[in-house]
């Protein structure tokens, strides 16, 4: 696969695919919900010549593939931008300062809308008190222009996020939320400032800018919301190695680009690096960190003839690797696509407000122009009484109420679970955590602490475990620290020429005794031992050989988190089918969900497996909660309806869940659900009081009885009752299940 721009295609970063297929990475603005995506896919896929259009939202990454001669990639970006979509060059880098620009320009027009709403209240407060006191008709103009002056620029700025929206949608030929919107701060505001011109006795520019403030309320805490979702995929490409150390015929060492490498050649990773290839190793014995593929903690020894896979850390000797795939063909280019696909999938979920969106707007345009109709054609009124009640439909049926219904809820509920320690990170992630009725679960530093302890302690001396944990002392491997964690409350003695043998473990002096720690085999051990021994027991050994004495197994394991029975109890109480799937080995696996009583497990799962089996489920009908921590995880969190993961996971995990939890309890993964299930209840009464106050407040607004002002007071008072509704949430109990 090459990266080239056709000589006839200008399109930047265009890749050269099989079978005359090119293929475009574009980043698409403008991207609020799943109908823009379904917009932009809609409209590429009807274009000839195009094979596949797909949008990931989080990264607003377009990926767009075409066969050669029956399009262009300019012809692509400009059906986008046609569609009031601006596109350009893909770039992860540009994806964070964007997002905090456009986060900056909603606070400053938040900002000034707010200073203006409230100076144009107080002016507005002495106009009204004027009528009851005699204040005169200049005096009255005086205070409309001054009103004026402050709110028409403060519109102009604070309204550009809402007229540029409105502006894009109507070049495409379509309506959202924001056309209703711009038309009725423009219209109110054209119709008071031509009253304030003739002298007239009512202006509403209170009306336009407090408008807009509760608005930008909305959309401020939505995109606040929407910023914390960000791509795992782009921080899992950043495992990926950029160089190797290549091995040319003569044995030297030349650092090329990851690119340049083909299957054959040879590589050389030294200790602390990432291998940058899938290969065989050829040469060398050391310790690879897999748990991108496994998600097992432990480390894997790899010896001549072993696999391993790019992405993958070699932590204690050098090697050299036979590459059998680099680049795009390697096992962690394919995770990063199951991720992708997978980010892909949940952003096709169109959350509530989205769904009411898509038939509000429309509706409210018909509303106001049947108004207007009705007053000026068939009551007989002049133009100016039908355009005030057409713009008093357009302002008291304006979406703060439902835009504010999920972010005030959302912020009420994110703080809630805050406090206890639990980070909501995806704008839509608590609505679909409400909906769940399956959870997967992964055991190594999910179910379990991720590191491991001495579990047969008691069948061991004092003495025997202050020597080998003397011995361990001089490695870093995670056996020898659990060796010395559990032997700190003794003394250990000092040892002579420790010395490690890359596979197979340690050896030590004694007053003039060889000791070995180490691997069963390397330690001469051929049968189980004594039954005292604890041999009977699961989980990662290391053997104690000692000249005249029977050697000395030591048993290690992850253990299981505090109240992990505890919380798995709580789940199935909330109804939820639990299933347990993990990388790790068979026996480990099993004695786990023994002690949980999940009968659904399954072991030895790599990531595109557990990605398989979240799909089958959701063909199933399931919504899936995924919870886990490992590199292998983050494409089976992205996959899941809905994802958790603890805080201290694996980066890539964290970014691609919905949730992240802190601290060693599973408590707070029930208690999550049953808030998210309180929420959306809350989020359901919001929208109900919404429509309510549509239905009593339309009708008054078309028949004329409600003037522009009263339009904005009664949209204030419905988008407070909705606010005050969501702080009900505060009030509930916080508890597992």
């Amino acid at each position: 696969m090459t990266t080239a721009a056709a000589p006839n295609d200008a399109a930047p970063f265009v890749i050269d695919l099989p079978g005359g297929v090119r293929c475009i990475h574009l980043m698409v603005e403008n991207i609020h919900c799943a109908a823009c995506i379904h917009r932009i896919e809609t409209a590429l896929n009807a274009m000839p010549g195009v094979v596949r259009a797909r949008v990931n939202m989080s990264t607003r990454r377009l990926i767009c593939e075409w066969r050669v001669g029956e399009t262009s990639g300019p012809a692509l970006i400009q059906r986008v931008e046609a569609l009031g979509f601006p596109a350009a060059p893909f770039d992860p880098t540009r994806l964070g300062k964007s997002g905090a620009m456009e986060e900056r320009r909603l606070l400053r027009a938040l900002a000034v809308a707010g200073f203006a709403a409230g100076n144009v209240m107080l002016l507005s407060v002495s106009v009204w008190a004027g009528h009851d006191s005699g204040m005169g008709d200049a005096t009255r103009t005086l205070f409309h222009w001054i009103s004026a002056l402050i709110a028409l620029p403060a519109v102009a700025y604070a309204g550009q996020p809402f007229f540029r929206s409105a502006a894009a949608a109507l070049r495409s030929g379509a309506l959202n939320m924001d056309v209703p919107i711009s038309l009725a701060v423009i219209l109110a505001c054209g119709m008071s400032l031509y009253q304030t011109m003739q002298g007239g006795q009512h202006a509403y520019f209170d009306a336009s800018v407090t408008l807009l403030f509760f608005l930008l309320v909305g959309r401020y805490l939505d995109h606040r919301a929407r910023a914390k979702a960000r791509s795992a995929a782009e921080q899992l490409l950043g495992l990926a190695a950029v160089t190797a150390n290549v091995i040319d015929a003569d044995g030297q060492q030349k650092r090329v680009p990851v690119s340049a490498l083909a299957p054959g050649m040879f590589v050389a990773v030294a200790a602390g690096e990432r291998i940058p290839v899938d290969g065989d190793v050829t040469q060398g014995i050391s310790d690879v960190d897999t748990s991108l593929v496994t998600g097992e903690s432990l480390p894997s020894p790899v010896e001549v003839g072993a696999k391993v896979f790019a992405g993958t850390l070699n932590l204690s000797q050098p090697i050299r690797v036979c590459v059998r795939a680099a680049g795009e063909d390697t096992l962690l280019a394919e995770i990063v696509r199951l991720m992708e696909a997978s980010e892909q999938g949940r952003a096709r979920y169109v959350r509530l407000a989205d769904r009411i969106a898509r038939i509000y707007a429309p509706s409210v345009h018909i509303l106001s122009l049947a108004t207007f109709l009705g007053w000026w054609l068939f009551a007989g009124a002049g133009w100016e009484p039908a355009l005030m009640a057409a713009v008093a439909v357009l302002i008291i049926t304006c979406p703060c109420a439902i835009g504010l219904a999920v972010p005030a809820v959302q912020v009420v509920a994110s703080g809630r679970l805050m406090q206890h320690g639990v980070l909501l990170k995806s704008p839509d992630g608590l609505e679909r955590l409400a909906q769940v009725d399956t959870v997967v679960l992964d055991k190594t530093g999910t179910l379990t602490t991720g590191s491991l302890s001495l579990v047969n302690g008691d069948h061991i001396g004092p003495g025997d475990l202050a020597l080998a944990a003397a011995i361990a002392a001089r490695s870093t491997h995670p056996v020898s620290k659990a060796l010395v964690e559990a032997a700190k409350a003794f003394e250990l003695p000092n040892l002579e020429h420790v010395t490690e043998v890359p596979g197979q473990g340690l050896c030590a002096v004694l007053n003039g005794t060889d000791i070995r720690l180490g691997r069963r085999e390397w330690c001469g051990v051929t049968e189980q031992g004594d039954p005292g021994s604890g041999h009977e027991m699961p989980g990662t050994e290391i053997w104690l050989a000692r000249p005249g004495q029977a050697a000395l197994r030591f048993v290690l394991a992850d253990t299981l988190r505090p109240d992990a029975i505890a919380a798995t109890q709580a789940l199935r109480r909330l109804g939820l089918r639990l299933i347990l799937l993990s990388g790790d080995r068979a026996d480990v696996v099993a004695d786990v969900a023994r002690q949980l009583g999940i009968d659904d497990f399954q072991a030895e799962v790599l990531p595109a497996e557990k990605v398989a089996r979240l799909r089958t489920l959701a063909g199933e009908g399931r919504r899936v909660l995924m919870v886990g921590d490992g590199l292998n995880d983050a494409p089976a969190l992205a996959a899941g309806f809905a994802s958790m993961s603890p805080s201290d996971a694996a980066d890539v995990s964290k970014t691609a869940a919905d949730m992240i939890f802190q601290g060693q309890a599973l408590a707070p993964v029930p208690a999550s659900i049953r808030t998210a299930r309180l929420a959306d209840r809350l989020v359901r009464q919001n929208f109900a009081l919404a429509f309510l106050y549509n239905c009593v407040a339309v009708p008054l607004a078309m028949a004329g009885l409600a003037t522009p002002l009263i339009a904005a007071i009664a949209m204030s008072s419905s988008s407070l009752i909705v606010t005050l509704n969501a702080l009900r949430l505060r009030l509930m109990t916080w508890k597992a299940g």
